[in-house]
């Protein structure tokens, strides 16, 4: 695939790096730091994408092919940067496009190979046009040009950039940039003091529902332990692998995650890791992934062994919020999909992704469909919120 050339600023080069190890960390860093939320980001981190590359996790024959967008100055400094990847499939992104490429290739198109910002496998929403703080004006303009040109001069079908930040969103539509909408689950730290100051806040019904789970799980025998930093440790790591990739094969026949993964995540961001294991005696049977960021607790990964009822929640959930309630973090972040989640205290929110696409026939069509489900996802988050367990004022 060709490199794009910038024409907005004059004497600065685009180019596709083929590896994040290519781009000095304290560069990214600088360029992650420019823009808001991306300090805090921990999915947006030089250390965390290149876990996901050097584990063998994206590259090879997975489907993602490391491309990562770079602006750099006249001396090589890097202004700008974007997590880029060339697709041959849409697995593992969470904005499901299937149906787009489906129709495409039914009317004679080719829409794989595509190209994707995004984090792997992380349904996390982040900035995703990393800019450092004194990039000179026209950088943003320069950048979204250049992923245009790489779509539209290498006879890709398009561009998609998945859970950008409502700025971001504003920025990309503004110019021309296709909008989506979609929804996911986050709950919000009104100050609580512990989890039963929390629960006061839930109608006596759901208040308990959730207490009689919790107490499930306490009398089951049960063991539990919140693990971050200094306190992981190499079975962990090992358990864990187990029990997600025993999960992914009973639920969804991919395990995106390889073992080296887990393991280079616990040598390189154990500070950053929050992980819930749960043991029955000397097995461990379940375990919670979570990614710590500045101010909010990210939910990502599951595995679990055996029937024990209601174990995914404590594990899942409400460990989750003990740990956050306790570090006085603003949100945790519970990801995409499961009504289930708000009779749990995690309510909908709306999320973004923006879409460029170079055959106007294709454009249209997904334009039309577009505008019927932004109207959708509101009706039907208006809906959900209707189920919320909070007490309802008045």
């Amino acid at each position: 695939m060709e490199n794009g050339r910038g024409t907005a600023l004059d004497r600065m080069a685009l180019k596709l790096v083929e590896s994040i190890g290519e781009i000095p960390a304290a560069q990214w860093a600088a360029c992650a730091a420019g823009v808001p939320g991306g300090a805090d980001n921990p999915f947006i981190s030089h250390a965390f994408l290149r876990v996901l590359e050097e584990s063998g996790s994206v590259g090879g024959d997975t489907g993602w092919m490391p491309r990562h967008l770079t602006l750099s100055d006249g001396q090589g400094c890097l202004l700008a940067v974007m997590p880029l990847y060339v697709k041959a499939h849409s697995y593992g992104e969470y904005v499901f496009d299937n149906s787009w490429a489906q129709g495409f290739e039914r009317a004679g198109g080719r829409y794989y190979p595509k190209l994707l910002s995004a984090v792997p496998f992380t349904p996390v929403t982040g900035p995703r046009l990393l800019m450092r703080a004194d990039a000179p004006a026209g950088t943003t303009g320069a950048m979204l040009t250049g992923l245009r040109r790489l779509a539209d001069d290498n006879g890709l079908s398009g561009v998609h950039v998945n859970f950008v930040t409502e700025a971001e969103y504003r920025d990309f539509t503004h110019q021309g940039w296709l909008g989506r909408i979609g929804t996911q689950y986050h709950w919000t730290n009104q100050g609580y003091r512990s989890f039963d100051d929390f629960l006061v806040t839930f109608s006596s019904r759901k208040r308990k529902a959730v207490r009689k789970e919790r107490q499930t799980v306490a009398d089951s025998g049960l063991t539990l332990f919140t693990l971050t930093g200094a306190d992981l440790r190499e079975e962990h790591w090992d358990a864990f692998d187990r029990l997600y990739r025993a999960t992914s094969d009973r639920k969804w026949g991919w395990p995106y995650l390889t073992r080296d993964f887990f393991f280079h995540l616990g040598e390189t961001m154990a500070d950053q890791v929050v992980l819930v294991m749960a043991r029955d005696g000397s097995r461990w049977v379940g375990g919670a992934l979570n990614m710590l960021g500045g101010d909010t607790l990210y939910g990502r990964n599951w595995g679990g062994a055996g029937e024990y009822p209601f174990l995914h929640f404590e594990a899942c959930y409400y460990r989750a919020l003990d740990f956050a309630i306790d570090r006085g973090l603003a949100r945790v972040e519970a990801g995409a999909q499961g009504e289930h989640k708000i009779q749990r205290g995690y309510l909908p929110v709306e999320t973004y992704s923006v879409h460029h696409l170079t055959h106007p026939g294709l454009r249209e069509a997904v334009a039309g469909f577009l505008d019927n489900e932004r109207a959708f996802v509101a009706q039907e988050i208006a809906a959900l919120m209707a189920e919320s367990p909070y007490k309802q004022e008045g």
